[in-house]
This record gives structure tokens, C-alpha cells and sequence, in this order.
């Protein structure tokens, strides 16, 4: 039986180290109480993608052989993700494009490490396009690439994103339990476990952050492991990880529109127009307006804790079952636009999502 104690107290004591050691690395790793996306009160160490990576490392030397089978090449094919996100933590000056490839880069690493890429997603005409190994390898590249900056898109308030992949990975784990993939569901175990022991230093009190680098490693691994759980057990729907996976998932797709539709505003350029900047500017800040703005940032995070459980609970539930899982995926769907659309317009409709906004057209309160 794996320790996961062990992940855990690798990830939480480096996690407290990096704070206690910041003024040596402040220099570096300090990201600034300023920026579009920033709501964080004081300059904080944004590396917390090092407890990450030292956690995972820790749980690949101490695994059983079987677990290490899996974990070890995940770990190898996430480092050009991992290297340049952390590069843009320490520089800040890696742009949105170069991460973008090196976290598709770690895709068609994983390919070659493993042999394995996306060719059974349930739908016909794109199943039959995969059947091209070209075609499937590019594929996996552009979803697993697409997912880890899917992670780093929904990091904005303290314990979001680490709170979302422990739902997740453990999701994962509890469905590959359920068909008896225990290698597979102790790797997805581990990552929750790193997830969390970060988490307890980044929430609520935004000790530490998870940076780029912790962002794009954690939506690899957690990616590939939902590439390789219907490819291993052809008996899980490829609907199940996208179910778990889908409120990332849907807010990277809205993102993109959204960005798209506003005039003068390149996609790739941050705003404060994502689901959860909503619900801190038009719940969190207005129902608990008395609480410290430190508070109100952390608060906001389990609120969208909720976007990502209900989904993941659905997809534990009927792993094989594709039509059902379809259909979550488009109420998950109806749900975040519905949610949107009233935290944008005020009303049940999707004109928040149709409407051409100019730069800057996006309230504060």
C-alpha cells in the first residue's frame, strides 16, 4: 500500500520551506499585488510549482514498480511544461505562446514515451480521423496542451485550482478503482494528495502560489491521466475524464469566445471576465462585503469547488455509461452559461456571451 502521507508531507514541508526561505529567492519568485488578474493583497512567492514537482519525484522513488510504470513517464514528459512555466514564474517574461507549445510539446512526449494518444473519443467521424496516428498524436497534443493551460486559467483566487485538481485526480482515481486499474488510481491518488498538501499553505491564507509552473504540471499530469484511464480500460467512456474535467474545460472554450467576440482584445491578453471573478465581484464581495479582502479571495474558491464536484460526482457514478455522461456534459454546459449569464446580465439568457464588449468594458463591481 503506497504512503500517500508521505506525498503529502514532501509537498506541505517544501511548500512551508519556500515561504520561509523567500528573501533569499524574493527576487525571483515574487509575483506583485498588481496585474489584470491579480487579487492578492502583498507581493507572494509564486513557485509553489517546486513542492509540486519535488512531491511527484518523491512519490515516483518511493512507488511500486507497477505505480512507477505509470507515474515515471508522465513525470519525464511533463518537464518542458514544468520548465518554462517555472521560467515565466522566475523571468516573467515567457510569452503565452511558447508555454502554449511546450505544454503541447509534453503531449507528444507522452506519446513517445508510452506509444499511447487519443483514438476512441465515442464520436465516429472524429474516431475515424484518429485512426491516423499523425492525426491522433497531434490531437493529444493540442487537448493535453489546451487542459494544462485550462489549470493555469482558473488560478486566480487562493485554493481554486489545487482545490480542483484534488476533486479531480481523486474522481479519476475512484473510477480507475472501480475497474481495477489500482496502478492507474494510486498515481491519480498521489496527485490529489500533492494537490492538497500545497493547498494547506495556499489556502485560505495565499501563502504561497502555484505559479505557472505548478499550473501546467499539475493540468498535464492530471490530463494524461485522463488520456490514459479509457485507454487502458477500454471499458471507461472517453465522456468520463471530459465529465470530471469540465469545468476547466469550459471555461478555457468560453474564454476563447469570449475574448474573440470583444473588440480590439487579442485572446491570448488576461481579463477579469472568468466565471470566478463573477462570483467574487457579484457574490463573495457583496454578501460578506465585512470580511477582509484576503478572505473574500479564498471564499470565492469554494463556491466554484462546486462547478467541479457535481460533474466529477456524475462521471464516478456512470464511467461506462456514454449517453448519460453526454448528457451531463451539456447540462454542465447549460449550467456555466446559465450561471454566466446571469452573474454578467442579470437576466437567464446568453446575450452576455453574444455581446461585443469594448476594452475595458468589464465592471468592477
Amino acid at each position: 500500500m503506497f504512503d500517500f502521507y508521505l506525498v503529502f508531507s514532501v509537498t506541505l514541508v517544501t511548500s512551508i520551506a519556500l515561504i520561509a526561505t523567500q528573501s533569499w529567492h524574493s527576487h525571483l519568485s515574487l509575483d506583485n499585488a498588481f496585474g489584470v488578474q491579480n487579487h492578492h493583497t502583498e507581493p507572494t512567492p509564486r513557485i509553489g510549482g517546486v513542492a509540486i514537482a519535488l512531491g511527484l519525484f518523491v512519490a515516483w522513488v518511493f512507488a511500486a514498480p507497477d505505480v512507477r510504470a505509470v507515474l515515471g513517464p508522465i513525470l519525464l514528459a511533463g518537464v518542458p511544461a514544468f520548465a518554462f512555466g517555472l521560467a515565466e514564474d522566475l523571468t516573467k517574461r515567457v510569452g503565452v505562446m511558447p508555454r502554449l507549445l511546450a505544454t503541447m510539446c509534453s503531449g507528444v512526449v507522452g506519446w513517445l514515451l508510452t506509444g499511447i494518444a487519443i483514438q476512441n473519443t465515442g464520436v465516429m467521424p472524429i474516431d475515424w480521423v484518429l485512426s491516423f496516428l499523425p492525426f491522433a498524436v497531434l490531437f493529444t497534443a493540442f487537448a493535453v496542451g489546451g487542459f494544462a493551460n485550462a489549470i493555469n486559467i482558473i488560478d486566480g483566487f487562493n485554493g481554486l485550482a489545487s482545490g480542483s485538481v484534488a476533486i479531480m485526480s481523486a474522481a479519476l482515481g475512484l473510477i480507475s478503482l472501480q475497474v481495477g486499474d489500482a496502478p492507474l488510481a494510486t498515481v491519480c491518488f498521489i496527485v490529489a494528495m500533492c494537490a492538497l498538501g500545497f493547498g494547506l499553505v495556499n489556502w485560505p491564507l495565499g501563502k504561497l502560489f502555484l505559479g505557472d509552473g505548478g499550473a501546467y504540471l499539475l493540468g498535464f499530469v492530471l490530463a494524461w491521466l485522463g488520456v490514459l484511464l479509457p485507454m487502458r480500460n477500454a471499458e471507461v467512456t472517453s465522456w468520463a475524464p471530459l465529465v470530471v474535467c469540465v469545468y476547466p474545460v469550459l471555461e478555457v472554450l468560453f474564454t476563447i469566445y469570449r475574448r474573440r467576440k470583444r473588440q480590439d482584445h487579442h485572446p491570448g491578453q488576461p481579463d477579469k471576465g472568468h466565471l470566478h471573478h463573477y462570483i467574487h465581484r457579484r457574490i463573495v464581495r457583496r454578501v460578506l462585503g465585512n470580511v477582509s479582502q484576503k478572505m473574500q479571495n479564498s471564499l470565492t474558491s469554494p463556491l466554484c469547488w462546486f462547478f467541479t464536484a457535481v460533474p466529477a460526482a456524475a462521471a464516478v457514478v456512470f464511467p461506462t455509461d456514454t449517453p448519460m455522461l453526454i448528457l451531463f456534459f451539456c447540462l454542465a454546459t447549460f449550467g456555466y452559461s446559465m450561471v454566466y449569464a446571469r452573474l454578467t446580465q442579470f437576466g437567464w439568457c446568453f446575450r452576455a456571451l453574444t455581446m461585443r464588449r469594448k476594452p475595458g468594458a468589464y465592471k468592477a463591481g
